[in-house]
């Protein structure tokens, strides 16, 4: 594993996954753990959990605000088009980018995230080294290029 190095923020980058499929869940945690970003990685399984965790209710009471969301569209209970609205919806949340990383590769499906105001869409590799190589570019280009907002409370 190459050195990490901590992102502009001087802290690790705090980092929310939703998706419900446990694979690709290991498979983004490998790659963020060999990424060169020092990193956080929570994980929710379906919509509900994410916005519970983003306005830290229940269990999620002292979570932290992530630097970056990686949202899969396809999820149960709330899907990731609703999620994607009710964060971009309220004040206290829409400034968190939102990074859909779904397997859908269907124009429909692109156009209707940008329309929502996903900050970016990028279709799921298939095979597992371009997999891990989309994850390091996305850590890389959010962490290292990327100017994020800073929380203030």
């Amino acid at each position: 594993m190459a050195e990490q190095r901590m992102p502009m923020s001087g802290r690790p980058a705090e980092i929310l996954l939703v998706e419900d499929n446990p694979g690709d869940v290991r498979l983004i945690q490998e790659a963020l753990k060999d990424g060169k970003i020092l990193n956080n990685l929570h994980v929710a399984g379906d919509g509900e959990q994410a916005l519970a965790f983003l306005r830290r209710q229940g269990p999620h009471a002292h979570a932290p605000t992530p630097d970056l969301v990686l949202l899969d569209l396809n999820l149960p209970r709330k899907n990731g088009r609703e999620t994607l609205v009710e964060i971009k919806n309220d004040p206290t949340l829409a400034t968190v980018p939102i990074v859909i990383l779904t397997s859908s590769q269907e124009d429909a499906d692109t156009l209707a995230s940008y329309q929502l105001r996903a900050n970016c869409y990028i279709s799921k590799p298939v095979e597992f080294e371009q997999f891990v190589k989309v994850v390091h570019s996305v850590e890389d280009f959010w962490f290292s290029i990327v100017r994020l907002p800073q929380e203030t409370t």
